[in-house]
């Protein structure tokens, strides 16, 4: 008797959320009673109470996110599958399946075996206080690149003084893993610029994410560390998909782009990485800003600041803020869903603060609400130039 394709997808997320081996799930094409609601993402975590399965349904204008104990989360997904959703993406650590359901009931089901870059490993985690603790990590500690670089030895534990680029790396992998799920749950051609991408750690770990389709392009103003890079991927086979080109972010040549990374670019070069990729037509931006100079010698606080603010830190600090709070803006304005976040803990770099951006309007399709916004904004702190409103030719001041 063959078994429908909702009952074989259904058991196959059943599997994965009880032996562990669960990365993701996503459910799109809602046609639930609320119109908000775009799609409903679903991951395990790991929390005091034990393990739990994190949804988070994404509506137009709001993300709900609620845990539940793994049985109660698989009750209540369960149903919204072929239903209130009619595309569902499950991600395991060994396979991939999508079901496709037609508003007639009707469905088809594929299953490909995951590409081994693309999973997570689960490796000791070397804690002092647990030594019997397992981690999973995106980008396996074995991987030979990891090596290479210098960020791992030859038993795959990170070197002392490279602990807090292995997290960093681990958990910018993490990060990205998510987005590019969410923004482009069906497409595996992605094309990727990362911009100022320095030694290439982080480069690198978007070419074991990614498929053997994607193409990564970094882009480094050093020569010497292009040629590095260059290098590390022939020796490791990724010289097709992986290449390093010099230039810097403002002139380097980019084609047509889906994804734009730019981590720790200083001042207005984040500005200008996000300019080229809005221009090149990418639909995920991710950017951690560095260096806020531009805005500190405009900021005139209103008068109820004035006397707080007359303290370097705190002006550095409110020029961080309003700085990235007008990019923020501005990407919305321009047709982005924005998040900003911590990327990673103080205790391994200074500027964690992340941007990530998701297109969800055409290009040329302006918000005018936010435009008011923007320049109430800039008006309070008495912002009058801004190099993202600069390449969007957005006037701050009327």
């Amino acid at each position: 008797m063959t078994v429908p394709p909702l009952d074989r997808f259904l058991g196959l997320l059943r599997t994965a959320a009880n032996d562990g081996s669960l990365v993701k799930l996503t459910l799109g094409k809602a046609r639930a009673a609320d119109p908000s609601l775009q799609n409903l993402f679903v991951r395990p975590v790991a929390l005091k109470a034990g393990p739990q399965l994190t949804l988070v349904w994404r509506h137009a204008t709001r993300d709900i996110t609620k845990n539940f104990p793994p049985a109660d989360g698989l009750a209540l997904i369960e149903p919204l599958v072929g239903h209130d959703f009619l595309d569902a993406h499950l991600f395991t650590a060994t396979q991939s399946a999508q079901l496709e359901t037609q508003p007639d009931g009707s469905a088809r089901l594929r299953v490909k075996v995951q590409n081994p870059r693309s999973t997570s490993a689960t490796v000791p985690d070397g804690s002092a206080s647990d030594h019997n603790h397992t981690k999973h990590y995106p980008i396996a500690p074995t991987a030979a690149w990891l090596r290479t670089l210098g960020v791992t030895n030859e038993h795959g534990q990170p070197r002392a003084e490279m602990t807090g680029k292995f997290r960093q790396i681990q958990k910018f992998a993490e990060l990205l893993q998510h987005l590019v799920g969410e923004t482009f749950p069906h497409q595996t051609a992605l094309k990727v610029a990362d911009m100022g991408c320095g030694k290439g750690y982080l480069t690198f770990a978007v070419a074991e994410l990614l498929s053997e389709s994607a193409r990564i392009q970094g882009i480094e103003t050093r020569p010497e560390l292009v040629a590095a890079c260059n290098r590390a991927a022939e020796t490791h086979g990724l010289g097709t998909r992986l290449t390093f080109n010099a230039g810097t972010i403002a002139d380097a040549e980019l084609p047509a782009l889906d994804v734009l990374i730019a981590l720790h670019a200083c001042d207005t070069a984040t500005d200008d990485a996000l300019a080229r990729g809005l221009a090149a037509g990418a639909a995920l931006l991710v950017v951690s800003p560095c260096c806020h100079k531009e805005l500190r010698a405009q900021l005139t606080p209103p008068p109820v600041l004035a006397s707080a603010l007359r303290s370097g830190i705190f002006q550095e600090r409110q020029a961080e803020f309003v700085t990235d709070a007008l990019r923020a803006q501005l990407l919305e304005w321009a047709g982005y869903r924005t998040k900003v976040f911590e990327f990673i803990s103080t205790e391994h770099t200074a500027k964690n603060l992340m941007i990530s951006a998701q297109r969800i309007r055409p290009r040329g399709s302006p918000d005018d609400a936010i435009a008011a916004g923007i320049r109430d904004l800039a008006q309070f702190y008495g912002i009058r130039h801004h190099a993202l409103a600069t390449h969007l030719g957005f006037v701050l001041v009327r």
